[in-house]
């Protein structure tokens, strides 16, 4: 960072009053002071972020200067060096009317050396993630999902509890020799132990959470919580009741294997989303269109059940469909796995969480196992006519929305404007918009980008608006 870049940054800090997820102050004018927790969420979080020296928030974020400039990046150093792995600073000075600020830049690590942690607390207790303008304690499952993908760990490999061969040496397994036999000749000339070993299937003589979700004539006998949970409403939430006071038009808990999930829930939506009726006017031939594609719908769902998190941490959290009168939303544990961040989705290969269980499904003819999913979804939204999707990723959930139409005051806006709008159908102030796209985008870009360009198109209202810069102020739809 340039020293102009600093004082431009200092004196926007200044006016807005407050922190957010890429920015900490500290006053330091007294001496140097413990940054541990700050060093671990800026370099565990996507984009980093930069401490400032010199400006006390308890002063209002004014500049008070720090005690002494070479001595404080002297011990913030000696503090980076005691992170594991050790983090690489890049320290800033300036001055602002005669007073000395210092900026330290801190990089995001690569996840394979995530998460960045105090060495003086350990692993699990020093570890910390940004949320809005403070540094939470990673959870341990936030721990384990760094931790299995740097050791390789496949949880669609563990034993499955009270379970034994019987139960995945059904007819669904001789079904699955068929596949083989037709796709790999060679493989299926293995006597079926042995391919169920190395395709893990059992291990330890004992079936794997792969083998019974494929398998097993039950697999929620062993994995209750594995499955789907479906419900469509009547409203735009889920607090709002139908004409009669009904809460749900429909509610189903959806079981069984993988491939037996995949079609109950397509055989729920459709059973609970409209379908129009187009004539052809130069044919005269009837043609139905579904509010949503259905291909699209299918890849949602797939992705969700191949690549949700099957650890011990997510035993209890099924799938979820919600479908309201305006969207779907389809959601699933685990986030987004490895090096994949939201801006690569359907741009590059993926790694995969289980690729056990997407192998299988790949034989099985029920995926292609190419990363085409992402770009499939895309696609058919956009030939349908319909708004692109929404993909959403935070702590340990990846969500996908699909919108079944476009309204007039949104047709040419972009997902986040439009998730503003929806966000501010009741006046929401800066600190709970920065909330909202905790973990997404800083809140000085937030406001540059998005807010202040949706004021001066109408699409935004202030509540106060003689007072523009009022720390009261907020933001409603117009």
């Amino acid at each position: 960072m340039l020293e102009n870049e600093l004082i431009n940054l200092a004196n926007s800090i200044k006016e807005q009053k407050c922190e957010n997820n890429y920015i900490e102050v500290k006053a330091a004018k007294e001496g140097c002071p413990k940054i541990f927790d700050t060093l671990s969420s800026f370099s565990n979080q996507e984009g980093g972020g930069k401490i400032i020296f010199g400006i006390d928030e308890n002063d209002n974020y004014n500049v008070c200067g720090v005690y002494d400039a070479a001595d404080l990046q002297k011990k913030i150093m000696e503090q980076s060096m005691q992170m594991e792995p050790e983090v690489r600073l890049l320290c800033t000075t300036s001055i602002i009317d005669d007073k000395t600020i210092v900026c330290a830049e801190i990089q995001e690590i690569d996840n394979f050396q995530k998460p960045c942690f105090y060495k003086g607390k350990g692993r699990l207790k020093g570890s910390y993630i940004r949320v809005g303008d403070g540094d939470r304690l990673m959870t341990e499952y936030e721990v384990y999902s760094y931790e299995a993908f740097r050791q390789k760990i496949h949880d669609e490999l563990r034993e499955a509890p009270r379970a034994n061969l019987n139960d995945i040496n059904t007819d669904k397994f001789s079904e699955y020799m068929l596949y083989l036999r037709k796709s790999k000749p060679n493989l299926s000339e293995l006597t079926e132990d042995r391919i169920q070993a190395l395709q893990g299937f059992k291990i330890n003589n004992s079936p794997t959470l792969t083998g019974i979700m494929l398998f097993s004539d039950y697999p929620q006998a062993f994995f209750p919580q594995l499955c789907i949970t479906a419900v469509s409403v009547p409203g735009t939430e889920m607090s709002i009741t139908g004409k009669v006071g009904e809460r749900f038009i429909d509610n189903e808990r959806i079981d069984g294997t993988i491939v037996q999930m995949l079609k109950q829930t397509l055989a729920f939506i459709r059973r609970n989303m409209k379908t129009k009726t187009i004539i052809d006017k130069y044919t005269g031939e009837r043609k139905d269109k579904p509010e949503y594609p259905v291909i699209a719908l299918r890849e949602i769902i797939l992705n969700a059940l191949i690549h949700r998190d099957y650890s011990i941490h997510t035993d209890f959290t099924p799938i979820s469909v919600r479908m309201f009168s305006d969207r779907i939303e389809i959601e699933n544990p685990g986030g987004l796995y490895g090096r994949m961040t939201l801006d690569l989705l359907g741009k590059v290969s993926a790694d995969t969480r289980n690729p056990f269980l997407a192998s299988a499904l790949e034989i099985m003819k029920e995926t292609e196992n190419r990363y085409s999913g992402i770009p499939t979804i895309v696609n058919s939204m956009k030939e349908a006519d319909l708004p692109a999707p929404r993909f959403e990723n935070e702590r340990g959930v990846f969500r996908v929305t699909l919108f079944n139409h476009y309204t007039d005051e949104n047709s040419n806006i972009t997902s986040e404007e439009r998730e503003i709008l929806e966000f501010c159908n009741i006046p929401r102030s800066r600190k709970e918009l920065e909330i909202l796209f905790s973990g997404r985008i800083s809140i000085a870009y937030l406001m540059t980008k998005y807010i202040h360009p949706m004021l001066e198109k109408g699409l935004l209202g202030l509540t106060i608006p003689e007072k523009p810069r009022s720390k009261n102020q907020k933001y409603f739809k117009i």
